[in-house]
């Protein structure tokens, strides 16, 4: 099960303890720290499931989003950040969030969700 995490690189700890509770799990997991290096290594790779951050350099996570279905539909995503609002959450799921987990979280949780 490949995983396409991309999260903002200020939060560099965080995406690693990421990566690592993932690959625990036994998910493959490849990191990105921008929304830009995101969207090339999706393109370039095959992945069964996105996690990304809402707010990220270079291009926003939505954006990503909307970029990463218009090449795969079917593809779930799962917003992980720190954007709570009420009208956030519902632009994440209006452009086809299939979860959204907003911080702190536990990794459990999102091992669950995912």
């Amino acid at each position: 099960f490949a995983t396409l995490v991309v999260k903002c690189k200020v939060e560099l700890e965080e995406l690693v303890k990421i990566r690592e509770y993932l690959q625990a799990k036994g998910y493959v997991t490849d990191l990105f720290s921008d929304g830009e290096a995101g969207y090339k290594g999706f393109t370039k790779g095959k992945y069964d499931l996105c996690v990304l951050d809402v707010m990220m350099p270079k291009k926003d996570g939505f954006t990503l989003a909307q970029e990463i279905r218009s090449i795969n539909p079917d593809i779930p995503i799962i917003f992980l950040t720190a954007k709570t609002m009420k009208e956030d959450i519902l632009e994440g799921f209006k452009i086809g969030a299939d979860d959204y987990l907003t911080k702190p979280f536990s990794m459990e949780e999102l091992l669950l969700r995912i």
